[in-house]
C-alpha cells in the first residue's frame, strides 16, 4: 500500500495567528490561509479562484508564528493533511480538512513587512501596555556558533 500525506500552500494569512498553550505548556497556533488561483477562462476572460485553509502550527514555530506574523503576512508552509469531525448540539456532522503545518516559512523581505506591522507590534504600547521588540540584527561573536534552532524563522 502506498501513502503519502505531504503538503505545499503558499498564500497570505486572512488573520492574525491565535496562538494558546496546552495544559502541558506547549504553544499551538491557529492560522488562515488564503491561496488566490488566477487564470483565463475559455473566452479570455480573466478570472480569479480564492481557496481558505486552515492552518496548525505547533510548538516554538508557533510562537514565532504569534509573534512576527499578522493578517496578510505572505507564507510558504509544509505539512500534512488532517480532517477533523465532529457533531453540531443539533446533530448535523460537520467536517474540515486543514494541515498540520511541520514547517512555516515567512516570505516577502523584512522591511518591506516592518512597514505594515501593526502599531501595537512595532515597540509602541498597545492598549494592554505591552509591547513588541523586533529581533536583534547584531552579528553572534566571534567563535560563537548558531544553532538553526535560534532562527525565528
Amino acid at each position: 500500500m502506498v501513502s503519502l500525506n505531504k503538503v505545499f500552500v503558499a498564500g497570505n494569512l486572512t488573520r492574525d495567528p491565535e496562538v494558546r498553550y496546552t495544559s502541558g505548556g506547549q504553544a499551538v497556533a491557529d492560522m488562515d490561509l488564503a491561496i488566490n488561483h488566477v487564470y483565463l477562462s475559455k473566452t479570455g476572460e480573466k478570472k480569479e479562484e480564492t481557496v481558505f485553509v486552515h492552518i496548525v502550527v505547533w510548538g516554538k514555530q508557533a510562537e514565532t508564528a504569534g509573534t512576527y506574523l499578522f493578517k496578510g503576512s505572505p507564507v510558504l508552509v509544509e505539512g500534512r493533511l488532517q480532517l477533523d469531525s465532529w457533531e453540531t448540539p443539533e446533530g448535523e456532522k460537520r467536517s474540515r480538512l486543514k494541515i498540520q503545518a511541520q514547517r512555516v516559512q515567512f516570505l516577502g523581505s523584512p522591511g518591506k513587512s516592518k512597514e505594515n506591522i501593526p502599531p501595537e507590534r512595532t515597540g509602541a504600547a498597545s492598549s494592554s501596555g505591552e509591547t513588541f521588540s523586533p529581533p536583534s540584527q547584531e552579528e553572534p561573536p566571534p567563535g560563537s556558533s548558531v544553532v538553526d534552532d535560534d532562527i525565528p524563522f
